[in-house]
């Protein structure tokens, strides 16, 4: 048997799941899973497939984004809009102990891929469903992006510098961490289905501006207990400022962050600075002499290249790190130490490298053993062998256009 056809071995492994989520958050919950042994299985509709199938860039024409949010699952066809489809969902859900779902909330209940419906058909499986506003809200039935969970959830109002347009980062945040939470959320169900011998099946109805809203520790109660709303302080802290805390370009055009925010670690950043430490002896002082310390790194990283002020930095015991791209990430010994980076076989580029699995299990750990499959790629294996279906059924499904 070939690696690409084996699947995952690691803290998950026999674990069932079925997503019928396309694009970032529902996806990137089924990764996290299938990362760790999961058998997931991720359905799309015949001929376009998933459009993160399209998205991002491509080499020789293959799209490199899904190589990874694909990862390690089954690729199946299915119509969900013909009833012989639903029919087959239906199979895969009984099948499964998880389902994941992002689809609108009327069409997963004309669908029956509601909570009420997979209930129904596996009152044991637990059931994630991802929408833009949560399905109990009055906007259930509205579509959501990312970008706007992450305008709702208040990070992109703290995002950015005072006199600047508040910020969203350089990737798919809201939906990253939309999924991971997804993925937390499973195992907590999961965890409660081993112990309580009268599990009846679990809804995780998760809006996309929740996750990062719950980041957040400090925004409600501030604005509840003081009145006050926390406003964009560019690199710094909100509401906690650290004495040093910023970005910092070098002699040599390289930007570095430096972060220092206890006692010791100021007075290490006053000495490197030539400045008198008894100046930044208490908290108070320190915090006064914000300014000071941050116009003398400023200055200082200035006239210094990046490798020597890196340098000069750990001598003094000063926290500190180039600003870091891909590029940086992919040459850099502790990536290379902890394995952060592994090297997969793919069908259409051969030899490719992504992020490993994350966290590390060292008992057990999880692999990637394929890069994102073609579409349908599973078809056979998944409805044959592991739902049951007979060859003139698949024959049949494969004639009408349902997988």
């Amino acid at each position: 048997m070939k690696q690409q056809e084996v699947g995952g071995r690691g803290q998950l492994h026999g674990l069932k799941v079925v997503e019928f989520a396309h694009v970032v958050a529902g996806p990137l919950a089924g990764s996290m899973l299938a990362d760790q042994g999961a058998d997931v299985i991720h359905v799309e509709p015949p001929g376009a497939g998933d459009a993160a199938r399209a998205m991002g860039p491509q080499k020789n024409g293959h799209p490199l984004w899904f190589k990874v949010a694909g990862r390690n699952k089954r690729s199946v066809t299915l119509d969900l809009r013909q009833e012989a489809g639903r029919q087959v969902a239906r199979r895969l859900v009984a099948w499964a102990d998880v389902v994941i779902v992002t689809l609108r909330h009327s069409r997963l209940r004309a669908w029956g891929l509601d909570w009420e419906s997979v209930h129904d058909i596996n009152p044991r499986a637990v059931l994630l469903q991802i929408s833009g506003y949560g399905a109990t809200s009055s906007r259930a039935d509205e579509p959501g992006f990312g970008k706007v969970g992450e305008a709702r959830s208040g990070v992109v109002h703290l995002t950015g510098f005072p006199d600047t347009p508040p910020v969203h980062t350089g990737f798919s945040h809201g939906d990253a961490v939309t999924g991971l939470m997804g993925a937390y959320a499973i195992l907590a169900a999961l965890h409660r289905r081993d112990h309580d011998p009268d599990f009846d099946g679990e809804w995780i109805d998760l809006a996309l501006f929740e996750p990062l809203f719950r980041l957040v520790e400090w925004q409600v109660i501030v604005h509840d207990q003081l009145g006050s709303t926390p406003e964009r302080s560019g690199n710094q802290l909100a509401v906690a400022p650290a004495a040093v805390i910023n970005t910092y370009q070098s002699k040599d055009g390289e930007w570095i962050t430096v972060t220092s925010a206890t006692l010791r670690s100021v007075r290490n950043v006053a000495r490197l600075l030539g400045l008198d430490e008894a100046d930044f002896t208490t908290a108070q002082q320190q915090f006064a002499g914000r300014a000071r310390l941050d116009d003398g790194l400023r200055v200082w990283v200035s006239e210094h290249t990046a490798a020597a002020c890196l340098e000069a930095f750990t001598r003094a015991e000063v926290v500190a790190s180039r600003v870091f791209s891909a590029a940086d990430i992919a040459e850099d010994p502790v990536y290379a130490e902890r394995e952060d980076i592994v090297t997969v076989d793919d069908a259409d580029l051969g030899p490719v490298r992504m992020q490993s699995v994350i966290p590390h299990f060292r008992q057990r750990p999880g692999r990637v053993w394929r890069t994102g499959p073609a579409l349908g790629q599973d078809n056979a294996l998944v409805y044959r062998e592991w739902l049951g279906l007979d060859e003139a059924e698949l024959t049949d499904l494969e004639e009408h256009g349902v997988v």
